[in-house]
């Protein structure tokens, strides 16, 4: 079975004549993007500049500034969310806000030959430089789709990366049951998004500055909290600056 059609098999309503022609399946039709941003951050993320340096700058000095000069690199969050995922090879691992498809190819290449990645984004630009970087016949596939209602059958993939984009989302807590509906029971959800620190200077200091771009700001036991009235287990949560690394397995 190709890519593709193991695209197609996950998804709820499958489109009658699905169109790769560009590399990915677009479920958005002719919207530019889905639904308006929700601040200054993903309102220069929607831009053409941004998807060109993404990979390279943009997330790489972003992260760098909310994580903290002691915080994890790039490379090192591959690897934490390879870890926390618990990827095998023939699983199915779904990229939530997938950008440029960094993390889905490093999953691609964790579930083999006979697994799947899917990098899901709601953006066309970060989509076709998606489709640029990642090599032919390797088992990873796009879909330009809502990435806070994934269009995904329930309980049909092993594992659901959403790095550093929760926050971003006008309705973070419906990505998040979501996210439980469409992982298979015993499967794996990773996190990175925002955290405040404990001590208030910095709180009041990162909750306006959260205020200011866009972007939520978690209190430190909100996700925690989030994930376990959805049912999540096995909770694990790591901190790095104001932002947190968080691993659960959905029941």
């Amino acid at each position: 079975m190709t890519t593709h059609a193991k695209l197609l098999d996950l998804l709820a309503e499958p489109p009658a004549d699905p169109d790769f022609a560009a590399g990915y399946l677009n479920l958005l039709g002719d919207e530019v993007q889905a639904g308006p941003p929700t601040g200054l951050v993903q309102r220069l993320m929607r831009t053409n500049l941004v998807p060109m340096v993404y990979e390279r700058w943009w997330r790489p000095a972003l992260g760098r500034v909310i994580k903290g000069p002691s915080g994890p690199s790039m490379a090192e969050e591959h690897d934490i969310a390879v870890r926390l995922l618990r990827l095998e090879p023939g699983g199915v691992a779904l990229d939530v806000a997938c950008g440029t498809g960094g993390f889905t190819r490093r999953f691609g290449a964790e579930v083999g030959p006979s697994g799947l990645a899917v990098g899901l984004d709601a953006s066309a630009p970060m989509l076709e430089r998606a489709v640029a970087a990642t090599a032919a016949g390797s088992p990873v596939v796009y879909l330009r789709a809502d990435a806070v209602r994934p269009p995904l059958r329930e309980s049909v993939v092993d594992a659901v990366c959403c790095f550093a984009a929760l926050h971003m989302f006008a309705e973070p807590t419906v990505a998040l049951t979501s996210f439980a509906r469409v992982l298979k029971p015993g499967g794996r959800l990773a996190l990175l998004t925002s955290a405040r620190e404990s001590w208030e200077p910095a709180r009041t200091v990162q909750t306006a500055m959260g205020w200011a771009s866009g972007q939520r700001m978690f209190a430190r036991d909100e996700v925690r909290d989030l994930l376990t009235e959805r049912g999540f287990t096995d909770i694990e949560v790591r901190f790095a600056g104001a932002t947190q690394f968080v691993g659960a397995t959905a029941t």
